[in-house]
């Protein structure tokens, strides 16, 4: 490769990193293409992405990122996956790893904040966005609904005692 190529690697991952909220750092040694493959796919349907990268031209593209604290993770065989999601990266990452033993999770970050892999590992457990926000509004639809429920109750039971005297008579 020559050096203008590895330039423009270095700026591609420099705004890989700038443009995301989450990144996971993993070893890929041993995964086969069909399983790199299939990693991609889930990546991609849980809205992240995975590639892998060259160990120093990842290090000289984490230079003056919020993720430069990772540069200590890419020794090996190295990928990253990165997802504007903070948690989607992480989701992916785990239920693939579980699957696969040759996928290994070494960390990641969330911008300034660095990861272990067991932070990585709780941080997949959370909610995704859209499922805060889903969970935000039924929050927030709970007390209309009842406020309405409570409002037609006391003619339901105002009409269910004149339909009872009605019945009497």
């Amino acid at each position: 490769m020559d050096r203008t190529a590895k330039q423009r690697l270095v700026e591609s991952l420099r705004a890989t990193f700038d443009g995301a909220n989450a990144v996971v750092v993993t070893h890929y040694l041993g995964l086969s293409a069909g399983e790199a493959t299939e990693l991609r796919r889930r990546m991609r349907a849980a809205g992240a992405a995975f590639r892998v990268v060259k160990n120093s031209l990842a290090r000289r593209a984490l230079e003056g990122t919020p993720y430069g604290h990772m540069a200590r993770l890419f020794a090996g065989p190295t990928a990253i996956a990165w997802s504007a999601d903070p948690v989607a990266a992480a989701k992916a990452s785990v239920a693939f790893a579980k699957e696969n033993p040759h996928l290994v999770i070494l960390g990641g970050g969330l911008r300034d904040a660095a990861l272990d892999e067991a932070a990585v590992r709780d941080l997949a457990s959370l909610p995704s966005l859209e499922q805060l926000r889903a969970r935000l509004a039924g929050v927030i639809a709970a007390p209309a609904t009842r406020v309405a429920g409570a409002l037609q109750a006391p003619g339901g039971q105002l009409a269910r005692v004149f339909n009872a005297y009605a019945e009497a008579a």
